[in-house]
């Protein structure tokens, strides 16, 4: 397997409205972005990956682009832009924008023009078919609810939409559409950008079903396995990367719903000159019921979590490569969700991170985690803004359900977990904005945020700056080959990491109660052993051959034989 430099990297993931706001009006920008990058070079930060800053009418947040070559005014201008690629390479940190080519917002002029007739240029740039008997062509279901076709009067046909209606699909068929997209990811890339992350790309191939108008009636998870994965997607992946990815010197991330290590192969292999690697969502989907979306409440089960994490560390061992993550603008905080926010904040937080980090892949870290951010809970529903999240609680209330479960779910699941402002300091708005934001502030900001945590050298943004020091300086972090050990302990996630004549042993108490075990036979017989990290200070947690575990507590030894 090849050394590259995104494989050593860590990235942090800003969303640019909730990070930083430096003009007072409430929303994030990238003059706010630019004032914060030493702190992110404090921390240790590699690569920036920047949620869309394009030109969009939001009504997905920046995900639904009008214009893929311009800079969204409530942001700044190309210059601040500019400026801030600049100062990112000035402190040796690298930038990733988001691509979004799935789909386009209804406000872009391809799709103003696409509308027009059916005989106009642009026409073929979407996906464009007739009406079945008296409704849409099939009955597929858009990710956020309702029809994935919308009726339009102009030309007496319907528009595929995945997502929201004001997200028209594009129809990579069009070899004309490709070639644009290609030449917009030149435009950045000749700009100095260093990759991109390349938004729900595994579903730019849409299946032949499309043009057989057939309905598909097997409940909406079998649905949905029409979206991902295409006949096709190989092919404009390759292509893709032959005219554009090759000719740079760039990391590539695709988010890929509904792959497998075996899927993700084909898109990550290194012969195979796609993609470098992929965002798979299994392990986030461990806490919904299987076949159901993902707004049931199910417990997490720790041996499925290490099962599922295991599978995707030993399949893409030697071929392919992992990204690693907890969190992102499109999930819940994961000390919320697998951790203990209240009683256990700091530990539990610690040890969520070391579990990851000691890991084979590259490392993602959404802004917050580093000082744990917590999920919201928003006392009206008036204050979610999330399209996703107010179409479920519409749709549910209309299956009958309760408004408390309802909200229920939306406390655990919503996007808008994430999408909180940075809590930056103990003042007004948390230090993010001198006016009101545009989401509303977690009330926990006067405990956590960001000058509290660089004031306490005990924060969970030290331990994260550590483990970013630690894989740094010890190639075995980032190269060196995982084993997990013992598969079934109920309660403990422990792995080993070999490289050479190194080992590290990685021990995490994933609960509150206090457990022991005996020291594993797998890491036995070496010469040397250093602690290089805990979550509980330095004081020894061994005793009489014995590894003490107090809640949540994390520890990784080093090892020589």
């Amino acid at each position: 397997m090849s050394k590259q430099w995104w494989k050593e990297s860590v990235v942090y993931q800003i969303y640019p409205r909730s990070f930083m706001d430096s003009n007072g009006d409430g929303i994030g920008d990238i003059p706010g972005i630019l004032t914060k990058l030493d702190y992110l070079k404090n921390l240790g930060i590699d690569v920036v990956w920047l949620s869309p800053v394009y030109q969009s009418p939001n009504d997905d947040m920046g995900y639904d682009i009008s214009d893929y070559e311009e800079i969204m005014t409530e942001f700044g201008t190309m210059e601040d832009w500019d400026t801030l690629l600049a100062e990112m390479h000035r402190r040796e940190m690298k930038l990733v924008m988001d691509l979004v080519v799935n789909h386009s917002s209804d406000e872009h002029a391809w799709f103003m023009e696409s509308k027009k007739s059916k005989d106009n240029e642009y026409r073929d740039y979407y996906i464009w078919r007739p009406g079945k008997n008296g409704g849409p062509p099939t009955d597929w279901k858009a990710t956020f609810g309702g029809s994935a076709w919308e009726y339009d009067e102009a030309t007496d046909e319907y528009y595929l939409h995945m997502f929201s209606k004001k997200q028209p699909d594009l129809n990579w068929e069009n070899p004309k559409l490709r070639e644009s997209v290609y030449n917009m990811m030149k435009f950045w890339l000749d700009k100095g950008i260093d990759g991109f992350r390349l938004d729900v790309i595994n579903m730019i191939s849409k299946k032949e079903f499309l043009s057989s108008y057939e309905d598909y009636k097997n409940g909406r998870e079998v649905l949905m396995d029409y979206q991902f994965n295409g006949p096709k997607v190989h092919d404009y992946l390759r292509e893709m990367n032959e005219k554009v990815l090759s000719q740079y010197d760039m990391m590539t991330v695709g988010e890929c719903p509904k792959v497998s290590p075996d899927l993700a192969l084909l898109y990550t292999g290194e012969e195979r000159k796609e993609l470098n690697m992929v965002f798979q969502f299994e392990h986030m989907g461990l806490d919904k019921y299987p076949g159901k979306p993902k707004w049931g409440l199910k417990p997490l089960n720790l041996l499925e979590l290490k099962q599922n994490l295991t599978k995707w560390q030993k399949e893409l061992e030697n071929n392919g490569w992992n990204s690693l993550y907890w969190n992102n603008h499109d999930q819940p905080r994961v000390v919320s969700r697998f951790g203990n926010d209240s009683e256990y904040h700091t530990e539990s937080a610690k040890m969520l991170a070391t579990i990851l980090h000691m890991m084979k892949g590259t490392p993602y870290i959404y802004q917050g985690e580093e000082i744990g951010m917590t999920n919201i809970q928003f006392q009206s529903l008036e204050e979610y803004k999330d399209i996703e999240t107010l179409n479920y609680y519409r749709e549910a209330l209309e299956e009958g359900k309760q408004h408390e479960d309802i909200m229920a779910s939306i406390y655990a699941k919503s996007r808008d977990n994430a999408r909180t402002p940075m809590q930056w300091d103990s003042s007004e708005y948390a230090g993010f904005s001198e006016a009101k934001p545009w989401i509303g502030v977690h009330p926990n900001y006067h405990e956590i945020n960001v000058e509290s945590a660089l004031e306490n050298a005990d924060s969970i943004f030290y331990h994260y700056k550590k483990l970013i020091e630690l894989r740094k300086k010890h190639e075995i972090i980032v190269y060196g080959a995982y084993d997990l050990i013992l598969e079934n302990h109920p309660s403990i996630f422990a792995y080993i990491r070999t490289l050479g004549n190194e080992k590290l042993l990685v021990v995490n108490n994933f609960y509150g109660d206090e457990t022991a075990l005996e020291w594993p036979e797998e890491a036995g017989g070496f010469v040397t052993k250093k602690k290089l990290i805990g979550n509980y200070g330095e004081e020894s947690a061994e005793e009489e051959g014995k590894i003490k575990l107090r809640p949540y507590e994390s520890i990784v030894y080093s090892l020589t034989f």
